[in-house]
């Protein structure tokens, strides 16, 4: 189960069907995401594809019939339009058609009826319907799914084609379980089961000897993973920089060159990024040095170019060397930044009481110290912020928590409102009524004292490291086949026999790098195959957003208090 092997295979599909000659692609704003997150342009280019063109973009370009158009589309109401009146007028000798999702029959009419001049050779569905981020992971790009703490019913027809994509591409017609305590979670559920049902000529594929399973969860069940400062390279960049479609914006950092002001970070584009990206910051540090010895070493050999001989080298060699001086150059301004920004807003001392919030139960002594550094100039809001609202679910029903308090000490320090509001937000949001699991281990005391007390027994690895998302739990049961019904429930009346070896993980409101991390631990631990999906990849900004559209418009039980 490879999400982008599966994206890829279609894209070299659909330039080879075609056959030899030249190519332009023709695209929407979501497939071109789709289509660059697995490919260099430069591939893409190897494969007779000289021109790239949106269909959207609303620009008359000049007619082209000497070229073949392979249209890869999402099959909107707004794009069978557009190109209806493509065909109408065409640009281009041929047409080879690629929907990324099912089509209705009857926009397949219209397209019909549009080809008068019978310039479409082929019409197809391949079902590249997200985005493949890495071998195990995927998104839908969708920010924010929920208002009201209800589905925005487009992003819940979009996230239903998003998974069953997801399904149809990995070849893969699972059983469905869910989270009991979250409405959107059934409603997605409900709505995938119709499409498989609807559509069970597509899902007939060879099933293995215990069925797959795509497992539904709610973000609202572990709010506290998306607040924590992330210490691992590729989860470091995304809390510090944000990574957009594997793209990274420096164009802020002073005296930045003007190749280096967006920055690819792409595990199949980058074999040192591949190579590195969940290694910890201690150890990207070290890596980062020994590639710069390695460069300049390399980089000494061609200093002299005395003789032809020594031309003919340097000339077999540049590309390799120029590739290695961008990959050089990118991974030292990348780990600068955020090397910068840990001394710069003392992450360090921030994430250590993030994680100890997270991970321990010390109410006194946390609350000392998240008001020291609400009182500590280095300490942004955002983080100042963070710590409170970790402090706030936790020790939400705590007797003597001092909530009121922190949100004051945050007024006074001049944090802005929409982040002293976001408290009250997030108890709505995630606070211990939205949550059906202990995420906190308050339940089971013994049982969960005595875990505890092995676990610190073998030693915490790091400090910094000590959390594990809810996730990890979740499968762990879901492997060993102790996942509570109850809590877990299947859809309808079916039930697997056997623990399933495939499983697709999908979380409403998105997932993050941390539980991607996990998952490419357990696809290493267990003898199972995990992806893990979401309908975004968050940081922290981007969750406390999300928090904020799906609270709008609610009352606020919690306002009175604050």
């Amino acid at each position: 189960m490879n999400v982008v092997t599966a994206v890829k295979m279609y894209i070299t599909q659909m330039t080879e069907e075609s056959g030899p000659g030249m190519k332009i692609l023709l695209m929407d704003k979501h497939t071109t995401s789709i289509v660059s997150m697995v490919f260099a342009q430069s591939e893409i280019l190897r494969k007779e594809v000289y021109l790239f063109e949106r269909i959207d973009s609303g620009s008359p370009y000049e007619p082209m019939r000497h070229l073949k158009c392979i249209a890869f589309l999402r099959p909107t109401k707004e794009n069978v339009i557009l190109l209806e009146r493509e065909l109408k007028n065409p640009q281009y000798g041929a047409y080879y058609i690629y929907f990324s999702n099912i089509i209705a029959k009857a926009d397949i009419k219209t397209l019909a009826e549009a080809d008068d001049q019978e310039v479409v050779r082929e019409v197809q569905e391949f079902y590249g319907d997200y985005l493949a981020v890495s071998p195990h992971l995927f998104s839908l790009n969708i920010p924010s799914c929920s208002q009201g703490l209800s589905w925005d019913l487009t992003q819940l027809h979009r996230s239903v084609q998003g998974v069953t994509a997801v399904l149809l591409s990995l070849k893969k017609c699972p059983y469905i379980r869910y989270q009991q305590s979250s409405d959107m979670a059934k409603r997605l559920a409900d709505k995938i089961r119709e499409v498989l049902s609807k559509e069970s000529s597509l899902f007939e594929f060879r099933q293995p000897e215990v069925a797959p399973l795509l497992l539904i969860l709610d973000r609202r069940d572990d709010p506290v993973t998306p607040l924590l400062n992330q210490w691992t390279y590729q989860a470091m960049v995304h809390e510090l920089l944000t990574i957009t479609n594997n793209r990274v914006n420096l164009s802020s950092v002073p005296g930045i060159s003007k190749e280096l002001k967006e920055v690819v970070l792409s595990a199949e584009q980058d074999e040192f990024y591949a190579h590195n990206l969940y290694l910890n910051f201690g150890e990207i540090g070290q890596t980062i040095k020994e590639l710069m010895e390695e460069f300049q070493k390399k980089a000494k050999n061609h200093q002299k170019v005395e003789s032809i001989s020594d031309m003919k080298n340097f000339v077999e060699t540049y590309p390799q060397f120029k590739k290695m001086s961008g990959t050089v150059s990118k991974h030292v301004t990348v780990v600068g930044e955020l090397s910068s920004a840990v001394n710069r807003y003392n992450l360090l001392e921030v994430s250590e009481l993030e994680q100890e919030l997270a991970c321990q139960n010390d109410h006194s002594q946390q609350l000392q110290r998240i008001r020291k550094l609400i009182g500590n100039d280095k300490v942004r809001h955002i983080d100042a912020t963070r710590l409170v609202l970790l402090y706030a679910l936790r020790y939400e029903k705590h007797t003597n928590n001092d909530i009121v308090g922190l949100v004051e000490a945050l007024k006074k320090r001049g944090v802005p409102e929409e982040l002293t509001k976001s408290i009250g937000n997030m108890k709505e949001y995630g606070g211990a009524h939205a949550r059906q699991s202990d995420l906190f281990g308050t339940q089971d005391a013994v049982v969960k004292i005595t875990k505890r007390f092995f676990k610190d027994l073998s030693g915490v690895e790091n400090v910094y490291t000590q959390h594990n998302p809810l996730l990890k739990e979740t499968l762990e049961d879901l492997i060993k086949g102790k996942l509570k019904e109850s809590s877990f429930p299947y859809l309808g009346k079916e039930q697997i026999r056997g623990r399933p070896q495939d499983i697709i993980v999908f979380i409403i409101g998105g997932a993050t790098y941390e539980e991607s991390l996990t998952v490419y631990q357990m696809n290493k631990t267990f003898p199972v195959r995990i992806v893990l999906g979401g309908t975004t990849i968050h940081n922290s900004a981007s969750f406390l957003e999300e928090v904020q559209a799906a609270t709008q418009g609610i009352s606020r039980r919690y306002a009175r208090n604050l």
